[in-house]
């Protein structure tokens, strides 16, 4: 039987508004009369009922937080930071996985929205006018992280990922490569058309002309680095250097390349994008864009706080800094 705030002011004999002032932690209830019901509550074994709570307060101190892929390592360190803040200012977190799927997205928000949620960390792909609509009508704050809305009308967190590119794509040809491959992820997310763009950038500095041949699509998946690798490869005229969009990609290319025989960074050099873990647990280890994927959720967490409390926003639209780190997948100069 589930013990009531009704058993525990019967069982103390006080209001059960005593109670309620007990639990909220409010400061005017005598120490002897707090002592009392605080024993009371041990030994009936009470638990408060945050979904009454939040219906009387209106908010249920709850944030909830739609990712891609749940079991992918950059996501996993966004949800860290993300979890860091909110447990710091006292939220707790309902963790979705939307598979980066458009329709599985709305419908999570909309689910979200039903569990009277206080505000919402959103991570996801293409961010369309469906996506933005519901932002918009939303009646709590929402927070982007690594994710761009076009229009810029929702607050996010992100690092300038088309200067990020510029610079990997710039250092691969200052290292003799007078033409990188590039293996992008989906074309349709905004993040990696910026990427897109700091790569032809970089070509169009070094007066060369895109050669299409060379830029292949992945799904940010080690799978389909295995898979451009051997598109790649298999050219008569095999590329000296390739610039990869995601670190676990990059592995894949790697691999990729010595399944075939071939050396990094003696043959073909590769640079990868974001300095998860796996950059230095691959041989040899990975040169990649610095992304601070903890401090891009642990910001757009404390962005979301602020909207939820009312604070004052001086930027809505945050850019993180990144850096660049070479190691031994790309050669020394």
């Amino acid at each position: 039987m589930n013990i009531t705030i009704y058993d525990v002011a019967r069982e103390a004999n006080v209001s059960m508004a005593t109670v309620s002032r007990v639990v909220n932690g409010n400061p005017n209830v005598k120490p002897a009369t707090r002592k009392k019901v605080l024993h009371t509550i041990e030994r009936l074994g009470y638990r408060p009922n945050a979904v009454a709570r939040g219906l009387a307060s209106k908010k249920t101190t709850t944030v909830g937080v739609i990712i891609p892929d749940i079991s992918s390592i950059f996501f996993s360190e966004l949800a860290r930071g993300i979890d860091d803040i909110a447990t710091m200012y006292k939220y707790n977190i309902i963790l979705s996985n939307s598979d980066q799927n458009i329709d599985k997205e709305l419908k999570l928000i909309n689910t979200m929205l039903e569990k009277q949620v206080d505000g919402i960390v959103f991570m996801g792909g293409k961010i369309s006018e469906e996506h933005v609509q519901q932002f918009k009508t939303s009646p709590v704050p929402v927070a982007l992280a690594a994710t761009i809305d076009p229009t810029e009308s929702v607050p996010s967190v992100n690092i300038d990922y088309e200067q990020a590119s510029f610079e990997a794509t710039q250092l691969l040809i200052e290292n003799g490569t007078a033409h990188p491959a590039f293996v992008s992820g989906t074309e349709e997310t905004e993040v990696n058309n910026q990427k897109y763009k700091g790569f032809l950038r970089a070509l169009d500095e070094s007066k060369q002309q895109l050669n299409e041949e060379l830029v292949i699509k992945g799904d940010y998946t080690y799978d389909s680095g295995i898979e451009a690798a051997e598109q790649l490869l298999a050219m008569e005229k095999k590329p000296t250097a390739i610039f990869v969009a995601s670190d676990e990609m990059a592995l894949g290319i790697i691999h990729g390349i010595q399944d075939k025989g071939l050396n990094v960074p003696e043959d073909i050099e590769v640079f990868g994008f974001d300095n998860t873990r796996l950059a230095s647990m691959v041989r040899p280890t990975l040169s990649t864009i610095v992304q601070p994927m903890y401090d891009i959720g642990a910001v757009a967490m404390r962005l979301l706080t602020k909207y939820m409390n009312k604070e004052e926003v001086t930027e809505q639209n945050v850019i993180l800094p990144h850096r660049i780190i070479e190691r031994n997948s790309t050669k020394p100069k």
